[in-house]
């Protein structure tokens, strides 16, 4: 489909322009919102008429946006949330998300000017562009960590997303036996004497005390024969 913008559109053109987009986004989005008309004699001819007014708009509108821009640009917000020990989130945060922190910080912005591709998963300094006009547009950090304390550590440029996460080596490595683990006072252990009295125990449990008793009776057999 054929339109006319009324207004910039990133990657398609600016103001006055005629375009050539996909039916469904020109029905569901540049139609719908007033960025656009269909691109016809009759609305040609009207947009000329109106080219002047919607120029100062344009520009009005534009000049707000710069006014924020200047505010908010390179600003870092923080997002506390849950994370495991190598950062990974348990949830995530969303363009929402961020719009509701904006606006706890006194900045109105809606979740369509969020340019976020993915949530964000794993803590850590995140950058965002924050589109304010279609001419303006802004980076902002988010600061995801898993507390006040650990934002602070991360501004400051220390990287949590692994920290301790394989300092636990307790139990990897075997343990030696030492003397000290087996006598109560191994000064007065002769080692020597140890391992004669262990050969001489293994000797006397080899040697039978006593003859079975079909040994005895194999005995008294040929005595009396």
């Amino acid at each position: 489909m054929d339109v006319i913008l009324l207004e910039r559109i990133a990657k398609l053109g600016q103001m006055g322009d005629t375009v050539t987009v996909k039916d469904g986004y020109a029905r569901n989005f540049l139609l719908p919102k007033g960025k656009a008309l269909r691109a016809n004699k009759a609305n040609m001819a009207h947009f000329e008429t109106q080219r002047a007014q919607l120029e100062a708009r344009n520009l009005e509108r534009k000049n707000e946006a710069s006014a924020v821009a200047e505010k908010l640009a390179g600003n870092t917000f923080i997002a506390v949330r849950s994370a495991g020990e190598t950062g990974q989130l348990y949830g995530s945060v969303a363009a929402r998300d961020i719009v509701a922190t904006l606006d706890e910080n006194g900045f109105t912005i809606a979740r369509s000017q969020v340019e976020l591709r993915a949530p964000i998963k794993i803590i850590g300094l995140h950058e965002v562009s924050i589109v304010l006009h279609p001419e303006v547009e802004v980076e902002i950090t988010m600061n995801v960590a898993r507390s006040e304390d650990e934002a602070a550590r991360q501004a400051a440029g220390e990287d949590l997303t692994s920290r301790d996460a394989f300092d636990d080596t307790d139990g990897d490595e075997d343990e030696e036996l030492n003397i000290e683990d087996i006598f109560d006072n191994p000064d007065d252990v002769d080692l020597a004497d140890e391992a004669g009295d262990a050969a001489e125990e293994t000797s006397e449990e080899a040697t039978p005390d006593t003859l079975s008793e079909e040994t005895v009776e194999l005995d008294e057999e040929n005595q009396q024969g």
